[in-house]
């Protein structure tokens, strides 16, 4: 936890995304001394439950279930596959034709790489878009004459009318995606957080800048006019990209990504890691873990387990399909199991958005605190101003902050500004404290003797 040490007067300690403690004025006893808690609500560890794609399953299974235990998800929705979409894909660029004429004299080489990689999945073709995907997953490994060579084939295939097209109209309706924007404003106001997987799901590393602009902007845009604004905050590039030029375009447009969140103070351990999450000696560690349909619900909950060992852990979930539809998919009897074996554990665990699970961490990194400590001259009062130094209309999270009072106090009342805040008054090896939520950039916090 981050700590404030008694000051005789008013003193301010900016984090600012240190890891380690500064502490300006020391204290024999933690009487007076503040800190804003590792996790909300003075939760031990975090676990943000995400879905990749949209499968109407996620929705019609797995959405209930998590209802009826109040637990909030994150959903990554191809925008072009939703119902009602302005923009459902399209090649920006040269005529297609004309590419395809040009590499039957040219071959495939790194000035005309990514715009042949973008433009291969508008030949009005599946058969060529999965020789898209197959490029970008060697594209994403570092093996680029591989890429190459998986782009080259397929239009030496087309150019020999081996790959016919079969779906001249480029329009690929995913069937296992059926809802409508309509049905998910309904779900966004159940307190769910919805993002952006782009708009038809390509292979982003090679794409080139015109296309990937057009992939992460009009869904974003869609978003923005379905959704709102709120839903804009994170989103997450196809395949789990974490290919620096994505990274850098997606990050103009998303302050978080669930790709990447390269951040000082956080230890990024993604699905195919092997790294134990204990290890780490940063402030925060994103554990992410990707369920199977092979994976075992012992294996997920061993996985919440580490949570329960390891504060510092924040488990990153990505499901795909849920009973039947979709990639990978786990069974609803699974699902239910898993996310009740969460639950079972609210009282440790904070499960979150990723939004607010993000916003939270930042808040907590970039924040200052300046007190004045109680005693007679203050009243029987502690002032405490809580800032952060991020952008104050995104970052916007309670926080939650424990103040330890006097032994002479039997309680406290919490107050910000004309607001009275609900309160804990609780016991640890330090002595007494309050426990209470507060907004940063707000009003002055006062606990007043009682």
């Amino acid at each position: 936890m981050k700590k404030l040490a008694k000051p005789s007067i008013p003193t301010t300690i900016y984090l600012q995304g240190c890891i380690s403690l500064l502490v300006l004025l020391s204290s024999i006893n933690a009487h007076g001394q503040t800190e804003i808690t590792r996790w909300y609500n003075g939760k031990s560890s975090a676990i943000s439950i995400t879905y990749d794609g949209g499968t109407i399953n996620q929705f019609k299974v797995a959405l209930p279930i998590m209802n009826k235990l109040n637990l909030p998800a994150t959903f990554y929705i191809v925008t072009g596959d939703i119902s009602g979409s302005e923009d459902i894909g399209a090649f920006v660029g040269r005529d297609i034709n004309e590419i395809i004429n040009e590499s039957r004299t040219v071959p495939v080489n790194r000035d005309n790489f990514f715009e042949r990689a973008s433009a291969i999945r508008y030949v009005g073709s599946m058969e060529a878009r999965l020789y898209h995907t197959r490029a970008g997953d060697m594209f994403e490994l570092g093996k680029f004459d591989e890429a190459y060579r998986h782009i080259q084939e397929a239009y030496d295939k087309i150019n020999s009318g081996e790959i016919k097209p079969d779906n001249p109209s480029n329009i690929y309706d995913n069937p296992d995606v059926d809802i409508t924007w309509r049905e998910l404003k309904e779900i966004a106001k159940q307190g769910h957080e919805f993002g952006s997987h782009t708009v038809t799901h390509p292979q982003l590393a090679i794409y080139d800048d015109a296309n990937l602009l057009y992939e992460l902007e009009k869904s974003k845009d869609e978003i923005l006019k379905n959704l709102g604004p709120a839903h804009t905050f994170s989103a997450e590039c196809p395949h789990g990209s974490e290919n620096k030029r994505v990274m850098e375009f997606a990050y103009k447009l998303h302050p978080a990504l669930r790709n990447r969140m390269p951040e000082p103070f956080l230890e990024e351990i993604n699905r195919w890691n092997r790294m134990a999450p204990g290890t780490s000696s940063k402030e925060y560690v994103q554990w992410q873990r990707g369920p199977k349909t092979s994976t075992t619900i012992e294996a997920m909950n061993a996985w919440v387990d580490t949570c329960l060992t390891h504060e510092k852990v924040w488990l990153v979930l990505t499901f795909h399909g849920v009973d039947g539809i979709g990639y990978e998919p786990k069974t609803e009897k699974e699902v239910t199991d898993f996310f009740t074996y969460i639950k079972k554990h609210d009282d440790k665990i904070w499960t979150a958005t990723f939004k607010d699970a993000v916003k939270y961490i930042r808040q907590r990194m970039y924040a200052s605190l300046t007190q004045t400590t109680a005693g007679k001259a203050s009243g029987g009062k502690i002032a405490i101003e809580l800032k952060h130094s991020l952008d104050k209309e995104l970052y916007d999270h309670p926080m939650t902050l424990k103040t330890y009072i006097p032994n002479e106090w039997v309680g406290a009342t919490v107050k910000q500004g004309d607001t009275y805040l609900k309160s804990k008054l609780l016991n640890d090896s330090k002595g007494r404290y309050i426990l209470y939520n507060a907004l940063p950039n707000s009003a002055l916090i006062e606990i007043i003797q009682r």
